[in-house]
């Protein structure tokens, strides 16, 4: 998986900060506090049910959706299917969900290569795959579909209008989509320093023009643009808001692990921006950024977009 803020810039650089399982751990308590309350109580409402629902979620990473999912009460009986393209993300996920269910009281047992989760008679199974979603969108059964798609932080890496009608074949009739965290064009970090807004508008400018396999794959403003995408690709967008990140701290530091979550950004802006900005003045502005975290004083917001609907 290519995230914005994610593994290709960073594996380019010799960094501290390029491990990039800890930095989607890192983001778990961030994204928690950005996701829109109102289409995840849609999506609540749609699982509402003691049926069996097939879940697919692209770009999956470590499972930390999976996490949340559970936390909050939303699986009943559910086959949960984690696809991330990065091999060491999945295994990752397999190593860490079976520790976070044990520490909150799952009864966890293996079915051959899928994760089984038992708690008060609910039932979550989990299946692991390591696959580019192309590859798997070309290999899949015509048969196979599922009740939910779910993309967190992934739509905005990719073609949206060619990928769209690809994803809706992959549900079933009246089959529901989620998909969040879509970036929307503004980074702002406080207090502002030179050169913030050249290094900003020229880091925005690196996801529009993002080829991957020969296709520009990325969209800066891809929050707003979901709105006529989803329609055009024969979606109903049921519910839809902001759900911007907002990181800052106090004397003490970040929550969580959350500093490291904003080194790993700093760092990836650093290393998207190799040879397109000169360097004295990049290397200055992210050696600033880093010191203003280890201060707890980088404020640090990005602003997003989620979406929540069916299709017919």
């Amino acid at each position: 998986m290519f995230n914005r803020f994610g593994y290709y810039f960073v594996k380019k650089t010799m960094s501290n900060y390029n491990n990039f399982p800890r930095y989607l751990a890192s983001k778990k308590s961030v994204d928690d506090r950005a996701l829109n309350q109102r289409a995840w109580d849609a999506l609540a409402v749609s699982l509402d049910t003691y049926e069996d629902v097939e879940i697919l979620e692209i770009g999956g990473g470590i499972g930390t959706m999976i996490e949340r999912l559970l936390e909050r009460h939303v699986l009943q009986h559910v086959r949960y299917t984690l696809l991330d393209e990065q091999s060491e993300n999945i295994a990752a996920a397999r190593e860490r969900l079976p520790k976070w269910a044990e520490e909150n009281s799952f009864v966890v047992s293996w079915e051959g290569e899928k994760l089984v989760l038992w708690k008060n008679g609910q039932v979550t199974k989990v299946a692991f795959l390591a696959e580019d979603l192309f590859d798997f969108l070309a290999c899949r059964a015509a048969d196979e579909k599922y009740d939910l798609l779910i993309a967190h932080a992934f739509l905005d890496l990719v073609d949206i209008p060619a990928t769209l009608p690809k994803l809706f074949e992959l549900l079933k009739p009246q089959g529901h989509f989620y998909f969040t965290i879509n970036f929307d064009g503004e980074t702002i970090f406080e207090p502002a320093i030179p050169h913030d807004e050249e290094i900003m508008a020229a880091y925005h400018r690196t996801m529009d023009e993002r080829i991957i396999d020969g296709k520009l794959s990325g969209d800066s403003h891809a929050g707003r643009h979901l709105f006529s995408h989803l329609r055009e690709a024969g979606g109903e967008i049921v519910e839809a808001g902001s759900s911007d990140w907002v990181v800052f701290g106090d004397e003490n530091g970040y929550p969580a692990d959350e500093a490291y979550f904003l080194h790993f950004i700093v760092d990836t802006v650093h290393g998207g921006l190799d040879g397109e900005i000169e360097s004295r003045r990049l290397d200055a502005w992210a050696s600033v950024r880093h010191a203003q975290i280890e201060s707890g004083t980088l404020v640090y917001i990005a602003h997003q977009l989620d979406f929540f609907g069916k299709i017919p």
